[in-house]
């Protein structure tokens, strides 16, 4: 299951059944658990570790030196979870001692052709980044996020949990959870209703989050008042908890 011509450091770990395709490199420091196939060509680069049955498709770049000036060769890391998909040409790189030394990517994503994931970037669970879409260093983006293809995404940005940015947006700012963005420039345009409903959001669920949407975006309140009303529509709701907590912990304000 390791072709002959991949090099693989002798100070790499990998269990006894992850698969390396031809002429990929795989460095020291570098763990790979079970299930993991490594396509042709791939370089990885340590301290790494990739959890179970990732598949990494061929001409990737994963665990490479941040791309960041004030970084000097000390020691940081890249964790990948299990069952990500990383398709062509896909590149992402440890973190700097600047944050938590970490770039950290959780389980069941889908990183199509000629992503970026950069320094330090946080990403949860079932993310979708279409062809080209991009991270800047620091960025954090949640579960269930979907950007579309070109998409960039500034430094330092979030992005809340089952929101969806469309083809070309070009984000500066957070993107609360539910909210869907587009455009030249790139604005908010509603709730992501349809990838809710996907993920089996109830009805009266779909409702309240709609409501939110209007008391943030429609009603012209400052920040603190438009939390105290959304609380009004039903403080005990999970998502809108989530939806306040993420508006209380704003880095860049959010896109307007």
């Amino acid at each position: 299951m390791i072709d002959p011509t991949s090099i693989i450091d002798k100070r790499a770990e990998l269990a006894g059944d992850v698969s390396v395709g031809p002429y990929s490199v795989i460095g020291a420091d570098v763990k790979i658990d079970s299930g993991t196939v490594i396509g042709s060509h791939v370089v990885i680069k340590g301290p790494t570790s990739i959890g179970k049955d990732n598949r990494i498709f061929q001409f990737s770049s994963i665990g490479e030196d941040p791309q960041d000036k004030k970084y000097a060769s000390e020691v940081t890391r890249l964790e990948i979870g299990d069952r990500n998909t990383i398709r062509e040409f896909t590149t992402m790189h440890r973190g700097t001692q600047q944050d938590q030394s970490l770039t950290k990517i959780g389980s069941d994503n889908l990183f199509m052709a000629y992503t970026h994931v950069a320094h330090d970037c946080v990403i949860g669970d079932h993310v979708v980044m279409a062809n080209g879409a991009s991270l800047a260093g620091h960025v954090c983006l949640n579960s269930h996020a979907i950007l579309g293809g070109f998409t960039l995404v500034h430094q330092f940005t979030k992005i809340g949990q089952h929101s969806f940015a469309a083809m070309g947006s070009a984000i500066t700012q957070d993107v609360p959870p539910f909210v869907m963005v587009g455009g030249k420039p790139t604005k908010p345009h509603g709730i992501n209703a349809v990838g809710m409903e996907r993920n089996g959001f109830s009805p009266g669920d779909i409702r309240l989050i709609r409501k939110a949407y209007k008391i943030i975006y429609k009603m012209n309140l400052r920040m603190e008042d438009a939390i105290d009303e959304i609380l009004i529509l039903d403080g005990s709701n999970a998502n809108l908890t989530e939806l306040v907590d993420f508006l209380r912990h704003v880095s860049r304000g959010i896109l307007r």
